[in-house]
């Protein structure tokens, strides 16, 4: 990928990971494809800044090659895997973490600045080669 792309991407949440909203430094940050490359069929578009956010190297790992809506779900239920574990149940009798669930709202979703998700340019792609 070209520098001028990975700094461009950078820039899009003020050097912040668009999933989890934390700072990152440039040189940490991961480069995620919002519609995966697997899943792209517009290949014209798969490395175009409105497919592409800055994404710390957790989230991007966790996401993988997942859909932006199977990552939502999978944090969405994440509180329910992750509190029957032993050590997390003790965890919790102790006041030492609280479970709560995720709200469901990525970062830059959150940010006022949002720009619109692809689905809509890869839509429009899509129809001009039908």
């Amino acid at each position: 990928m070209k520098k001028d792309l990975r700094i461009q991407t950078y820039n899009k949440y003020d050097g912040r990971c668009a999933y989890c909203g934390k700072k990152i430094e440039y040189k940490e940050m991961q480069v995620d494809h919002i519609v995966p490359l697997v899943s792209c069929s517009v290949p014209e578009i798969a490395n175009n800044i409105t497919n592409l956010n800055p994404s710390c190297r957790r989230c991007n790992h966790y996401k993988r090659s997942s859909s932006l809506e199977v990552f939502r779900h999978m944090l969405m239920t994440l509180h329910e895997r992750v509190q029957d574990i032993y050590i997390c149940k003790v965890a919790v009798d102790y006041g030492i973490i609280k479970m709560e669930p995720w709200d469901g709202k990525f970062y830059f979703e959150r940010c006022e600045d949002s720009v619109d998700y692809p689905i809509t340019l890869f839509e429009e792609v899509e129809n001009e080669r039908d």
